[in-house]
């Protein structure tokens, strides 16, 4: 049997508010085969995005354990959560989180740079290429419209080739043309990159291009459909 490249076993998580303790993920149990693509669905508040922050190690599991490419994601402090997603994931928000004050090559390049890449900038306007935004290299995220700063975040994602690409609702701020071109952009940099994908969507549209959908309800697992025909 080939091992998962990522591996959830009684997962759960539980964060101190207000009103006291809250429990949000009840016994996650899930494997994740490699080159997969996975959509996490349910409703809000189902726990859909504490589900994938847990698989990008941003969030630290409070019970179980989390296998990521074989390491154990459970028993690393937060620098070694760091160096890993650097080495091994990418990871895309539904709010961009460019950094201002850098352009979009400076943006897409940044990783690269951390991770050592002495050819970051050359990697990083490659990528830029590759979502159809060369002539915007030198603007800053002001500059730019939403969907293409979805675009500089997708680049800057997939520029470190990562093993792992998670990206929580990218379709969510974007009208329905942008959002449907950075679908056609996030599964073509699965496509060219190999890399296997989870994502967190509310569109329908984006589930039905995944190999398996996994339905949450109330932070558990409610069912999983396996899809019959996945782009």
């Amino acid at each position: 049997m080939t091992t998962p490249i990522l591996s959830l076993k009684d997962a759960t998580l539980s964060l101190d508010g207000n009103a006291g303790r809250v429990d949000i993920l009840h016994g996650i149990t899930l494997d994740v085969a490699k080159s997969e693509t996975l959509g996490l669905v349910g409703p809000s508040g189902s726990g859909k995005s504490s589900l994938l922050m847990l698989m990008g190690g941003l969030e630290q599991a409070s019970g179980g354990t989390i296998t990521a490419l074989g390491n154990d994601l459970t028993a690393m402090d937060e620098d070694a959560l760091a160096r890993f997603r650097r080495d091994h994931m990418g990871v895309v928000f539904q709010s961009f989180h460019l950094i201002p004050t850098m352009t979009a090559l400076e943006n897409v390049a940044t990783p690269l740079e951390l991770a050592g890449h002495r050819d970051a900038f050359d990697r990083a306007a490659d990528e830029l290429q590759t979502v159809g935004l060369s002539h915007r290299a030198g603007h800053y995220p002001a500059q730019l419209s939403g969907g293409e700063q979805q675009r500089v975040a997708l680049a800057r994602a997939s520029a470190p080739r990562p093993h792992i690409l998670l990206a929580d609702e990218p379709t969510g701020n974007l009208d329905e043309t942008n959002g449907s071109a950075i679908m056609d952009l996030l599964f073509g940099l699965r496509d060219r990159h190999g890399a296997t994908l989870v994502l967190v969507t509310h569109s329908n549209a984006l589930a039905q291009r995944c190999d398996r959908v996994v339905r949450l309800r109330d932070g558990r697992i409610a069912e999983t459909d396996q899809q019959e025909a996945a782009e």
